[in-house]
């Protein structure tokens, strides 16, 4: 009879392309996948990979298996959702994703009110950017992600897919403390066009928050000059407050900013959309229906981001 568990590395090697990602999906060591498959190939009796420059594919019995793999696994995990939600108590295991401002401001809150409320659940916490967190979930490697969207771009969920909105994050524009508009701090709200002659200090190239920041200044007119790239919003203040650009600063998670730092609120209505997304086959799991109930009431408190 085939072994599940080594069904599951066949999948996760189809999906992710290489022993390594597989190996990262499955939270596990690249050996501990290489053993699974050798195993794998002794009780199928033929080869399933094949050596392919420094790496490996599937070979044709490989890629049947895999397609065969990938149906089991939808039917053992539905079976799973269906028999806890039988049960009706939120037990086992839950996988959350959630980008790093998120990680900051709302997962302390809700893991510990989860531990509170539902002792025999374990919650397992990744940071992960927005795109690869909702893959993430479709692919059944994570239970919920959190996920963002612009007041005036959307970011596309895909239709196997569920949300729940959280809430909206204001942002405001961090510039050095010697900047010449930096004396409307706490006053007046100020529009991004007025930072049409400012260099930017951006996110990754290539992420929702960095497209989102080119595509919003180029539609008031600006070319944005984008002199700096940095990930996290900490950094970025760090190259603000040394006088070497300005930013946009979400307000979810900021925590304490640093000294020759001035804030300025926005009147273009810069805010983001904080969402929950999980898979809709697992929207009657309980487990999935506290872990969200306990991210709404993390983002339902007082807090920098409202």
């Amino acid at each position: 009879m085939l072994n599940l568990e080594r069904l599951r590395t066949l999948d996760a090697l189809a999906r992710h392309g290489s022993v390594s990602g597989a190996a990262d999906g499955l939270h596990v060591t690249t050996s501990a996948v290489s053993q699974q498959m050798a195993k794998l190939e002794r009780e199928i009796g033929q080869p399933l990979l094949a050596r392919n420059g420094r790496g490996v594919r599937l070979t044709d019995a490989g890629r049947l298996l895999a397609d065969h793999a990938a149906r089991i696994i939808s039917q053992v995990e539905l079976a799973q959702a269906d028999v806890e939600a039988h049960r009706g108590r939120a037990v086992g295991e839950l996988r959350i994703g959630a980008f790093p401002t998120a990680m900051r401001g709302l997962l302390p809150a809700a893991l510990t009110a989860l531990r509170a409320d539902h002792p025999d659940l374990r919650a397992r916490v990744r940071e992960q950017e927005p795109e690869e967190a909702m893959a993430a979930v479709v692919r059944g490697d994570l239970d919920l992600a959190l996920a963002i969207d612009w007041h005036n771009k959307r970011m596309p969920v895909p239709a196997e897919l569920d949300r729940a909105h959280l809430l909206d994050d204001a942002a405001d524009i961090a510039v050095p403390a010697g900047h010449p508009l930096a004396g409307r701090s706490g006053t007046s709200c100020i529009s991004l066009a007025e930072f049409a002659a400012d260099e930017w200090i951006s996110w990754n190239e290539g992420q929702f928050c960095h497209e989102w920041l080119v595509f919003t200044l180029r539609g008031l007119g600006v070319e944005p000059r984008i002199t700096h790239i940095a990930e996290e919003h900490h950094t970025q203040l760090a190259f603000v407050a040394a006088g070497l650009g300005v930013c946009v600063t979400p307000r979810l998670g900021r925590g304490p900013v640093p000294a020759g730092v001035r804030l300025l609120p926005v009147s273009d209505g810069v805010r983001r959309h904080v969402y929950a997304v999980w898979r809709a086959d697992a929207a009657r799991r309980p487990s999935v229906q506290a872990g969200v109930a306990a991210l709404r009431a993390a983002a339902s408190r007082p807090g920098p981001a409202h």
